[in-house]
């Protein structure tokens, strides 16, 4: 098995639809690190399990300096923005979003 990760940064804002009082429903943003893990039993005909470029281009390019309520449809906690990843990305089964240093979500598939 192949494995690679790719690591981003993404400097964006949101707010986030809660049930309950938080100061995290005003915008705000973070200067994210998104770690994005992907694997494959055979490499391409590249010899890449894919292409760095290509997560970049995927995650990076659509989220950075973004208001990601306006690029995402769904409420942006990390936990939520940690499962898109893996959506995005072939070959991705697991990622992790910080968006501060004590603050980190992942998502793994089963």
């Amino acid at each position: 098995m192949y494995y690679v990760s790719k690591r981003i940064e993404v400097s964006g804002s949101h707010q986030l639809k809660l049930p309950y009082r938080s100061k995290c429903e005003n915008l705000h943003g973070h200067n994210w690190i998104i770690t994005i893990y992907c694997k494959a039993k055979e490499l391409n005909s590249d010899g890449m399990v894919c292409d760095f470029s290509l997560i970049k281009q995927a995650i990076h390019d659509k989220l950075d300096h973004k208001n990601l309520n306006e690029v995402l449809p769904f409420n942006p906690t990390a936990e939520n923005i940690a499962h898109w990843v893996v959506e995005q990305i072939p070959h991705c089964y697991k990622a992790s979003v910080q968006e501060s240093e004590g603050n980190i979500a992942i998502y793994e598939k089963d």
